[in-house]
């Protein structure tokens, strides 16, 4: 993996020739120049000896990789103790929301992500190189010494650098070898993941570079190896990962499913996930992603074509399993991979299903068993891999690990499963075998938070004093709470930069949030929800309408607001769980439906990647489905676990 095409101090720029950088630039590309890009290389080579110029003492980094967002930024340039991130536009006179976005996501992600910049000053800088004058003023720095995007001509940039380093500058130099060579820790979003894995970045390059990555890379070896042992010895296999919530289950199967995709075209694998939202919106930012990419070669692509290629890639498993009910033939597909295979329908669900919709009159199979009895159709070897996520059941029918487990037993003794050490159940399988590396033990989703999801499950669980006992090992990640939404509407603008999201969360039995304008039963559009633009009214960032937990797992936002009801209330330091009929909060005594309660605020809690605020209501006093005692018990909780008022 190149950290950098190539890096040069001002006087070694001095000393090649652009045939030369031209050279070192395409030698680290695997794949052929698109017109495009050589122009683009070639303008910023002309650019970069008119920097060394004007800039003796820096050093400069031209496509230097940014993990976290799969990209590279064009141009970094190390001066007087500061850091210049610079975005070039080749050919634009103007200087649009998104591309400033993406400049600002570029010094984003070195703040938060790469050791030496942590401390550093970073100025990201968006360059338009027909423009006749960018928006060179004061820099406006937040707290952590990351300054807003400045938009420039070529002309200005110089200039820019020098005069920042005169008022800002420390005087000295940042070594640019240890600069180069230091740890990279990124945590990309979902999104963020799948649009670099389909783009042919490997889980290394855009995951933690210790726990987290070693994890990932460990257990994406295992199932390798695992399936080339089932291709050689004509045997099918099953494979189970479980991890905690945010240790990267679906950034470890997105990477298992490419990987297999680009190195064996002929197994056809897919990524198969029940979570209707999640495959819209990874769908959906596949193909814009594949479209803009596509914008520098010779022959761009059409949104159509390629949603219907990363349509062909993640699929909604209910289409897979509706096909198999057509024919009896096996699917074409080789390898496929479940997500939150812990939600699969058991055999009463499943059952009541396929009679009423589907009119398969007699049908008595779970939904796990059925998935493999399609796979079992391959008259050789086949190999499932399921995601397994605990304590995250939030539907009514799902039937968690053991179903899959009991199907195997029951139906097909003859498959080679292969079962994580951690997971711990009574069901033994007749070819079973056992891997620690199919645990993942780390969360990855909040970077902030490495023990949110313990913080969490102690809330849940009831024990204030352990979720506090954990919530001081939570760092710098926030944990606020207020009775106004609008305060908590204030405070996550106020937080998010870049390219980064905020939005409103709320369960979905939430429904005396009404009076406070959250309407859950108005379904939103996952795809424009997390992948639209601010000034859409339809997007998260808009903080108008509120998600559900069966809109928001598996996915992400920077940041959250959760807005708590009166369904999940604190009863004699207990909860009490309670859904909304009618006119009335009725009780809710089955176990079931009392653990999809708490899950729901389980995953609703642990969807916030960088901080969270939780707004309890005030309740009123002339309305008795909005009793002010239980809301107030609730903030009280909360405030004892390690809540801070906002």
């Amino acid at each position: 993996m190149h950290r950098t095409f190539i890096t040069l101090s001002a006087s070694e720029v001095r000393t090649f020739s652009d045939a030369e950088i031209y050279g070192q630039l395409a030698g680290k590309l695997s794949f052929p120049i698109e017109p495009a890009q050589r122009s683009a290389w070639n303008y910023q080579i002309k650019h970069l000896r008119e920097l060394a110029r004007d800039l003796p003492d820096a050093h400069f980094s031209m496509e230097f990789l940014i993990p976290r967002m799969g990209r590279r930024a064009d141009l970094v340039i190390l001066h007087s103790g500061i850091i210049f991130v610079v975005e070039y536009k080749v050919g634009s006179k103007t200087f649009d929301r998104s591309s400033l976005n993406q400049t600002y996501g570029y010094g984003l992600d070195l703040k938060h992500f790469h050791e030496p910049s942590h401390e550093r000053d970073i100025v990201p800088i968006l360059v338009a190189t027909e423009a006749t004058g960018g928006q060179v003023a004061a820099l406006e720095w937040d707290d952590l010494r990351l300054a807003r995007p400045l938009t420039v001509s070529p002309q200005e940039l110089a200039p820019l650098i020098n005069f920042t380093s005169r008022i800002w500058g420390e005087g000295g130099s940042i070594d640019s070898s240890v600069w180069l060579g230091g740890r990279y820790r990124p945590t990309p979003t979902i999104v963020e993941a799948a649009q670099a894995l389909y783009g042919g970045h490997g889980v290394e390059e855009i995951s933690r570079s210790e726990a987290g990555a070693h994890n990932l890379t460990k257990t994406a070896d295992y199932v390798s190896r695992a399936i080339e042992g089932a291709k050689k010895a004509d045997k099918k296999i099953i494979c189970f990962i479980t991890g905690v919530p945010g240790s990267g289950k679906t950034l470890a199967g997105l990477n298992i499913a490419t990987a297999r995709q680009r190195s064996h075209s002929d197994e056809h694998a897919v990524f198969l996930s029940g979570n209707g939202p999640l495959v819209a919106v990874l769908r959906e930012a596949l193909a814009l992603d594949a479209v803009a990419q596509s914008k520098t070669s010779e022959n761009p692509s059409s949104k159509t074509l390629e949603k219907r290629r990363a349509s062909a890639f993640i699929q909604n498993i209910h289409h897979f399993r509706d096909e198999a009910l057509t024919s009896l033939l096996p699917p074409d597909e080789k390898v496929v991979v479940f997500d939150e295979a812990q939600r699969a329908w058991n055999v009463e669900q499943t059952s009541k299903f396929m009679q009423q919709k589907k009119g398969q009159v007699g049908f008595s199979m779970s939904e796990p068993e059925f998935l493999l009895s399609i796979m079992d159709r391959h008259p050789q070897w086949c190999a499932i891999v399921c995601l397994v996520g605990g304590g995250q059941e939030i539907n009514t029918g799902e039937a968690g690990i053991d179903e899959w487990l009991r199907a195997l037993n029951r139906s097909f003794p003859h498959w080679e499963a292969h079962v994580p050490n951690a997971l711990e159940t009574t069901i033994v399988l007749p070819n079973e075998v056992r891997a620690p590396a199919l645990h993942l033990a780390t969360s990855i989703r909040s970077f902030r938070a490495e023990k949110l999801s313990d913080f969490v499950g102690h809330v849940i669980d009831g024990d204030a004093d352990a979720a506090n006992e954990v919530h001081a090992e939570l760092g710098d990640y926030p944990l606020l709470i207020t009775r106004d939404l609008d305060q908590a509407r204030e405070w996550l603008r106020s937080q998010r930069r870049g390219t980064e999201r905020a939005g409103l969360l709320a369960s979905s039995n939430g429904h005396r949030l009404k009076p406070h304008g959250i309407f859950v039963k108005a379904k939103i559009e996952p795809e424009k929800w997390f992948l639209a633009e601010l000034d859409d009214v339809r997007s998260s960032d808009a903080l108008e309408d509120a998600a559900t937990e069966f809109d928001v797992q598996g996915l992400e936002l920077d940041w959250a607001c959760l807005s708590w009801d009166a369904n999940l209330r604190r009863f004699r330091d207990g909860w009490e769980m309670l859904q909304f009929r009618g006119s009335r909060w009725q009780a809710v005594n089955d176990p079931a439906r009392r653990g999809y309660i708490a899950n729901s605020y389980r995953v609703l809690l642990t969807r916030a990647r960088q901080g969270l605020v939780v707004f309890v209501p005030e309740g009123s006093e002339t309305d008795r489905t909005r009793s002010p005692q239980g809301y107030d018990d609730i903030f009280d909780y909360l405030l004892r676990c390690g809540f801070m008022c906002l």
